[in-house]
C-alpha cells in the first residue's frame, strides 16, 4: 500500500480490498464471500424474513443465518452463498473472459 499525507494527516491507500489490506489469507475470497454475504443480508431485509424463515428458504440452520447477519460467513462456501441467494430470488451470472494480466481476478457486482 502506498502512504500518502494531506495536511498533517498521514494514510494509506487502499488496494481495493480490505481484507488484503489487513494481510489477511485468502483475502480474494474473502472479498468474494462478503459481497454474497451482503447482498443475502440485503435480501433477507428487503423480504422482510426473520432468522428462522430465511434458514428455511436457503436451506440453512438458523444459527448460520444468525451468524452471516453478524458478518461470520466463513462456514459457508462461495457456492453455498450463491445458492442461499438463488433460493432467495436472485440470478447469479458467471462470466468468463480472457485478461491481459498474468494472473485473472474474480470479481461480484450486484445490481
Amino acid at each position: 500500500m502506498a502512504r500518502r499525507k494531506t495536511s498533517d494527516t498521514e494514510f494509506e491507500v487502499s488496494c481495493g480490498n480490505v481484507f488484503a489490506d489487513l494481510g489477511l489469507p485468502d483475502a480474494e475470497e474473502l472479498k468474494i464471500k462478503s459481497g454474497l454475504a451482503i447482498e443475502i443480508i440485503r435480501a433477507i431485509r428487503r423480504l422482510g424474513l426473520t432468522q428462522q424463515e430465511a434458514a428455511q428458504q436457503m436451506g440453512v440452520t438458523q444459527p448460520k443465518v444468525s451468524g452471516l447477519m453478524r458478518g461470520d460467513f466463513t462456514n459457508l462456501s462461495e457456492t453455498k452463498l450463491m445458492e442461499c441467494l438463488n433460493r432467495l430470488g436472485y440470478d447469479i451470472e458467471i462470466r468468463l473472459q480472457p485478461t491481459a494480466e498474468p494472473v485473472g481476478r474474480r470479481t461480484v457486482a450486484s445490481a
